[in-house]
């Protein structure tokens, strides 16, 4: 059985398992609506069809898993009337709500670069597969934006400021790390994961006792090393302080955090502390998605999204010009309106569930 659209992602039904496969290599598998809207229709067919058990979520060939979202695209549209980026974001987050919702059990294979919208994909999936190749970050004040994709839910309730360092510098983590700070449940070496995943399909009642015997004990997590320092220099939601605290500190690891933080987004920074604060005081996922909607359709017709992926993905000059560029300059009334409700007419709201007797 195949619900098969254009080849840049595959889904198919393989025993037991539902597979959702990204297909674009080229482009480290970045999502674009295309891709978002199969693996939606996909999942809702799947949902109440009792010969799907489980659900494998992976890539195919190259060094992904999944980059992000296709925002060079996105990027171009906001430049003019921003209706694709409002259409991408929207669908994307829709398939978010459904599969942090969805009834069946999820393995997401992270055996790669994982960033952005793929971490979007894997989070919600009860099992998370890294190996010795995953890369996995949030980097988006990097390119103007924030951590979004339910990324507001998930690094919020992480351990000590975690949170708030893997948002603003967007850190990358590698598979022994995300294991260590719980977003990852299996270090599996990637030269077992094709066998693993056929014995998935064909048993898959079996996917604890499966993952647990592939399991193997990670390398030592480098981030370990750190946390006291995270958790320090940190620990203010007020930009300023994380940056006055960096300058103060005299290691080379704070040094080299300030040099990172100086190239971000100042906008983005403050948007991204502000969302974890807020992220906190969601029950539901659901109100998550609702609240990082309305500050996506804002920010990214902020002048620093072209600009961040100007610099950084189409120029490749590595020399974005911030505005505003100084953090001082990005008021309270600033983020407060990026912060504010969307009139209703253009509020996010998740994929309407199915018409009795369908």
């Amino acid at each position: 059985m195949s619900i098969e659209g254009a080849n840049e992602t595959r889904t198919y039904i393989e025993g037991r398992a539902g597979r959702l496969r990204l297909n674009r290599p080229k482009a480290l598998h970045a999502l674009t609506l295309s891709m978002v809207r199969q693996l939606t229709d996909a999942l809702v067919a799947w949902r109440d069809d009792p010969a799907v058990r489980l659900i494998l979520l992976d890539h195919a060939e190259g060094r992904g898993f999944c980059a992000g979202g296709d925002v060079v695209s996105i990027a171009r549209d906001v430049q003019g009337h921003g209706a694709a980026a409002d259409a991408f974001f929207f669908q994307e987050y829709r398939l978010n709500h459904v599969m942090y919702t969805y009834p069946k059990p999820g393995v997401a294979f992270m055996d790669g670069v994982t960033m952005g919208g793929g971490v979007g994909l894997s989070c919600p999936c009860r099992y998370r597969v890294v190996t010795e190749r995953t890369l996995f970050a949030m980097p988006e004040t990097g390119i103007g934006l924030f951590p979004d994709v339910g990324g507001g839910r998930y690094l919020s309730r992480l351990r000590g400021r975690v949170a708030q360092y893997l948002a603003v510098t967007g850190a990358r983590l590698d598979g022994a790390e995300c294991l260590a700070l719980g977003l990852a449940s299996h270090f599996i070496p990637s030269e077992r994961l094709e066998g693993l995943k056929a014995d998935l399909c064909a048993t898959p009642e079996k996917v604890e006792s499966i993952l647990a015997g592939a399991t193997v004990q990670p390398p030592e997590a480098g981030i370990v090393r750190h946390l006291d320092l995270i958790d320090r220099l940190f620990a203010s939601d007020v930009y300023e302080d994380i940056l006055a605290a960096l300058e103060a500190d005299p290691s080379d690891w704070a040094g080299e955090q300030l040099r990172i933080l100086r190239g971000r987004s100042p906008t983005a920074c403050k948007v991204s502390l502000r969302m974890l604060v807020e992220s906190l005081r969601h029950l539901h996922f659901v109100d998550e998605m609702t609240m990082e909607f309305g500050i996506m359709s804002r920010v990214c017709r902020a002048p620093d999204f072209a600009e961040g992926v100007r610099a950084l993905l189409i120029e490749k000059d590595g020399k974005p010009r911030w505005s505003p560029a100084r953090p001082e300059d990005v008021t309270a009334e600033v983020i407060d309106r990026i912060f504010a409700p969307l009139p209703q007419s253009r509020a996010w709201t998740p994929l309407p569930p199915p018409e009795p007797g369908i």
